[in-house]
């Protein structure tokens, strides 16, 4: 017995080293969803809790890929550690739709992104109450993979164990989204692909731009609308209907992006970009 139970140790020791990049993956897969002041470390110290945690209660004979096991209790364990920010509160959600809705309006107006002085004349507040609010509208604005809606922390894990039509719709959404991100204008792609998925700092971004890092954050948010109205009007053309762009050259544009979005791929190229589980797999 003495000598089984650290051979059991052992395997549990190697499942979860072996599974450690699922932990990272479910995590990048987070941040890019969540505000940019959750902490990187604390989702990740979580998950490595939670993948510890389901390798000790782990059974293979009940006939469940371990990677499928674990996921759902990291996922869980991920939204256990969102819901413990409390960010999310009303009056700022409001702050941040009022503040998105003005960026979009100034926007068809001026046919280019405002400046923040630009958009508090617009609130009719000052460019020092939009600086020092920006960090609770990050806290309380959240874009989900179905279109970078604003929502809760409740609503940002998907349910573990979906059905094979759900799974399918999640796996042409994420298809959908990586088209969209390649569709967009060269300077907002390298922000969103720098920030999102490479995890680079803005200030380097910005460096490597040749902008501020408040510019690198406008371009985001330019970006983010962008990307949630093209998801809107592939995925969801109802939702797309109530926010459509004013006529126009910023109406053209949009209207371009969409096509380019559509014509990027195929059912079957977007659903090769994930494995039967709903993870990225690496295309070419």
């Amino acid at each position: 017995m003495s000598g089984e139970t650290p051979a059991i140790e052992r395997r549990g020791e190697d499942i979860v080293r072996a599974n450690m990049p699922l932990v990272g993956h479910l995590v990048r897969e987070m941040l890019a969803r969540v505000p940019a002041h959750v902490n990187r470390d604390d989702l990740l110290s979580a998950g490595y809790a939670a993948l510890v945690a389901a390798a000790r209660g782990f059974d293979p004979e009940r006939g469940v890929p371990f990677p499928r096991f674990a996921a759902a209790r990291v996922r869980g364990a991920l939204l256990d550690e969102l819901r413990g920010l409390d960010w999310a509160s009303r009056s700022v959600r409001q702050r941040a739709r009022r503040t998105d809705a003005a960026r979009q309006e100034l926007t068809a107006e001026l046919g280019r992104t405002p400046t923040v002085q630009e958009v508090a004349d617009k609130l009719g507040c000052t460019v020092e109450d939009i600086e020092h609010g920006e960090g609770d509208v990050h806290r309380a604005t959240v874009f989900s993979l179905q279109g970078f809606a604003t929502t809760t922390a409740d609503d940002i894990v998907t349910e573990p164990g979906a059905g094979p039509e759900e799974m399918l719709l999640r796996r042409e959404r994420f298809g959908y989204l990586r088209h969209a991100v390649d569709a967009l204008p060269e300077r907002l792609r390298v922000v969103v692909s720098g920030y999102f998925f490479e995890e680079r700092p803005m200030a380097q971004i910005a460096a490597d731009l040749g902008v501020s890092e408040s510019r690198v954050s406008q371009l985001r948010a330019e970006a983010l609308v962008l990307l949630r109205d093209g998801l809107n009007t592939h995925l969801d053309p109802a939702l797309a209907a109530e926010n459509p762009p004013k006529e126009g050259c910023v109406a053209r544009r949009r209207a371009a992006y969409y096509d380019k979005i559509a014509n990027r791929g195929t059912l079957r190229s977007r659903l090769a970009m994930t494995s039967l589980d709903g993870l990225p797999v690496a295309v070419g």
